[in-house]
């Protein structure tokens, strides 16, 4: 399994057969080094409805033929929009042919923002993602703040490698993500959500000298860790 950060909270997971993207926020993030035309992802998994995580999904499932997996609000809605889902929840796990997914909690909030119209659509719970295939475990922790059960995950089911947000404002800043991993203890602990806009700007070399224990690895976008 090979498992590359593209910029925010995009992540691209290759197994040996399938290519699963993780909140693919193309169009209109900066610091993307990816292109949604070029990407033909097999699966879609979505952490919470925000625009900087659905980001492409509808224009790339459309194109791919790709199957969205999304806690169950945003996934109906997505299915409105034309596309293939399968609604899931905190909790529930589910075996698909490219790997088994599985959501955890999130301490956040999950909805699309029309501001045009001063309208908010409440899509469900935000979540994190854990996905295991090939004898590997990827935790993607989504957007949240700290919260203690994040020991329990980490125990339930040992991560190679987790994508923790340390952009602070809208989710844990550098000090509580490193308390986070403390309490997760992946093998790989990779930043994610910050510099991509001005409030969660943050200097991920902080966050890697506050973790004790864990690899952490601060990736460029395009760059990847064979696991």
């Amino acid at each position: 399994m090979y498992v590359s950060y593209h910029g925010h909270s995009v992540v691209k997971i290759r197994t040996e057969n399938h290519t699963i993207l993780i909140d693919p926020f193309i169009t209109g993030n900066g610091l993307t080094d990816l292109k949604a035309e070029e990407e033909n992802p097999d699966a879609i998994l979505l952490t919470h409805g925000h625009g900087d995580h659905v980001g492409d999904t509808v224009e790339l499932a459309k194109r791919s033929g790709a199957l969205v997996v999304a806690p169950n609000e945003l996934a109906v809605w997505l299915s409105w929009q034309g596309i293939e889902t399968h609604p899931m929840h905190i909790g529930g796990s589910f075996e698909f042919d490219f790997g088994r997914v599985k959501f955890t909690q999130a301490f956040h909030g999950s909805s699309f923002i029309k501001e045009d119209e001063q309208e908010i659509i409440y899509t469900g719970m935000p979540a994190g993602v854990l996905f295991m295939a090939e004898g590997k475990t990827v935790y993607h922790v989504g957007d949240t703040a700290l919260f203690s059960d994040m020991e329990l995950i980490g125990k339930r089911h040992p991560a190679d490698i987790a994508f923790v947000p340390i952009g602070d404002n809208f989710t844990m800043g550098p000090e509580d993500a490193a308390y986070a991993v403390g309490l997760i203890r992946p093998k790989i602990a990779v930043p994610v959500h910050y510099d991509t806009f001005p409030p969660i700007k943050q200097d991920p070399g902080q966050f890697k000298q506050l973790v004790e224990g864990t690899d952490v690895r601060i990736l460029k976008a395009g760059e990847g860790i064979q696991l």
